[in-house]
């Protein structure tokens, strides 16, 4: 019996200083990024925006998906850690993705680039970043807050998102979203049928962006 006693009070023991180890292991070192500049690789990321839609009659419209397809820009670290983005999107480059009619398709993009974003007179959306603060995590990412200029419209207002932010290989990849009021930049949202059928406000954008050092 006190054999026995003895054996429990060593197993639990073991467990006890192997659960300390465990504990008191260094967590995974946050990898730094490189000074440099890193260019955005459009082929690997991805800039979508998702539309809602609201409306008495919007049980019977659909939200859509609109993706951004020529965009460039780029990320830069200074030897202090400091870092600034700029990103720019040809407005016209953004497309419905959605399952639906080529017909739809093109009514859509039509509007949206004739009425709602009036390509011609703006071209280009832009951002660029004022502030960039970001925060390492146990498993190696970082948290970045991002604030910024964001230029859509024609419009020029200060915006700040969040951001999970990986460095792998001399590559960064940013991840995340923010909501975003159309009528700030004095677009109005589409109606149609006396606005028993329209588009709401608020948008979504997500980004998946990645960028190489060069």
């Amino acid at each position: 019996m006190v054999q026995n006693l003895l054996m429990r009070v060593t197993a639990a023991i073991l467990a006890l200083s192997l659960t300390s180890l465990i504990l008191s292991a260094p967590l995974e070192a946050a990898e730094p990024p490189a000074p440099g500049r890193y260019k955005i690789d459009p082929a690997e990321s991805r800039i979508v925006v998702r539309a809602y839609a609201a409306g008495f009659f919007s049980a019977f419209a659909h939200d859509h998906t609109i993706a951004a397809r020529d965009f460039d820009g780029a990320a830069t670290v200074d030897e202090r850690g400091g870092a600034s983005l700029r990103l720019a999107i040809r407005a016209a480059s953004l497309g419905v993705v959605d399952k639906i009619s080529d017909g739809d398709r093109r009514d859509i993009e039509a509007t949206m680039r004739g009425q709602v974003l009036e390509t011609e007179k703006f071209p280009e959306i832009a951002f660029r970043s004022t502030r960039v603060e970001a925060r390492a995590n146990a498993d190696g990412s970082y948290q970045a807050r991002i604030a910024g200029e964001l230029t859509l419209h024609g419009v020029t207002r200060e915006v700040s998102f969040t951001a999970d932010v990986a460095v792998e290989n001399g590559r960064l990849r940013a991840r995340g979203r923010f909501p975003l009021l159309q009528t700030d930049y004095k677009i109005t949202p589409v109606s149609i049928f006396g606005g028993t059928v329209r588009v709401k406000d608020e948008v979504e954008i997500t980004f998946d962006v990645a960028a190489a050092k060069e």
